[in-house]
């Protein structure tokens, strides 16, 4: 019996590649290579080059290495891009993860974890969100993954089928053995941009909204290290594996920093002053959103263990410095 790792040689897949095959694991990793860097994924995973949107392929994987249950990463994540392409956003997010879910009911997959996002929920005049929150997602991105959870809720009423959906505040920092980070030249993540900045790669950090209705004008999240959601993701699939019922629950610290506290770690862990540039608000972003944890920690015991914002911009930026050196 092995997992699946859609999306596998992502930022966030080539984590949880690895840690599954820490964990004695056996696994696959089904990537497209549009955004996944294929030497991030593990040496001890067996890769194969395709799209969550061949079904035939995805049925062959799904047999021929007895896959018991999947982790889903696969997908596009940029939400401005989203508000200015919303059907390719409906194709690769929703339309795709149906395709995917269809061929593992077909071949008798029974355990899905699925990588959805804070985005669900929107804007909120809460210190803090919930998982029962209001969903209202402000793009084509929110909307695309909420999409996504209404149809894992479905198919595990009609089918002999269990899911986790965890919902991600904003993922940062690297692999603490380095042995992977987020590759992506073109990522959007603030603490990447900002470290490129650090480092010289781009010439300023462009500061998108300075008049939220915040204490500094800019935009509050709640930043979580990826190997304290890596974890959430084992336990997850320990969770699923135990015979426990379908859920969903956030991923965050239950704190959050605006842009201008992210600048400032940034400069305090490279030691100089960054460029930056302020500019007009982005279509689809909300003033403030931070997780409510209580859930994760309650039901599946999860303790994060890289809960300070200057070691996640230090590995963050030691992994961006390596790759520079490239």
């Amino acid at each position: 019996m092995s997992v699946l790792v859609t999306g596998g040689a992502g930022y966030i897949g080539s984590h949880m590649t690895l840690a599954l095959a820490d964990q004695g694991d056996k696994v696959v990793v089904l990537d497209n290579l549009t955004t996944g860097v294929r030497a991030q994924v593990a040496e001890a995973a067996t890769f194969v080059q395709g799209d969550i949107r061949d079904t035939k392929l995805v049925r062959e994987v799904l047999e021929k290495h007895q896959v018991e249950a999947v982790i889903h990463f696969a997908g596009s994540i940029v939400v401005p891009e989203s508000v200015e392409n919303p059907l390719f956003y409906y194709a690769n997010n929703t339309a795709a993860s149906r395709d995917l879910i269809e061929a593992c009911v077909a071949s008798g997959v029974k355990k899905f974890i699925f990588s959805s996002t804070a985005a669900v929920y929107g804007a909120t005049d809460q210190p803090s969100i919930a998982e029962d929150g209001i969903k209202a997602p402000e793009s084509p991105y929110g909307r695309s993954k909420l999409m996504t959870e209404w149809m894992l809720a479905d198919t595990a009423m009609a089918h002999d089928f269990r899911y986790v959906a965890l919902r991600y505040f904003n993922v940062a920092g690297a692999d603490p053995k380095g042995r992977s980070g987020q590759s992506t030249p073109r990522a959007t993540h603030l603490i990447k941009r900002a470290c490129q900045v650090a480092l010289g790669r781009v010439p300023y950090l462009g500061i998108f909204g300075t008049d939220y209705p915040t204490p500094d004008g800019t935009g509050i999240r709640d930043y979580i290290h990826v190997s304290d959601l890596i974890g959430a993701h084992a336990l997850a699939l320990g969770h699923l594996r135990n015979g426990a019922d379908s859920s969903v629950f956030n991923c965050g610290y239950g704190h959050g920093f605006s842009v201008r506290e992210v600048v400032k770690a940034v400069e305090r862990v490279a030691g100089k002053a960054l460029a930056v540039k302020e500019m007009p608000r982005r279509a689809g972003d909300p003033p403030m959103i931070v997780s409510n944890p209580a859930k994760l920690k309650a039901a599946l015991g999860w303790k994060p263990e890289h809960d300070a914002l200057d070691e996640i911009v230090a590995g963050a930026l030691a992994w961006e410095s390596r790759l520079n050196s490239t």
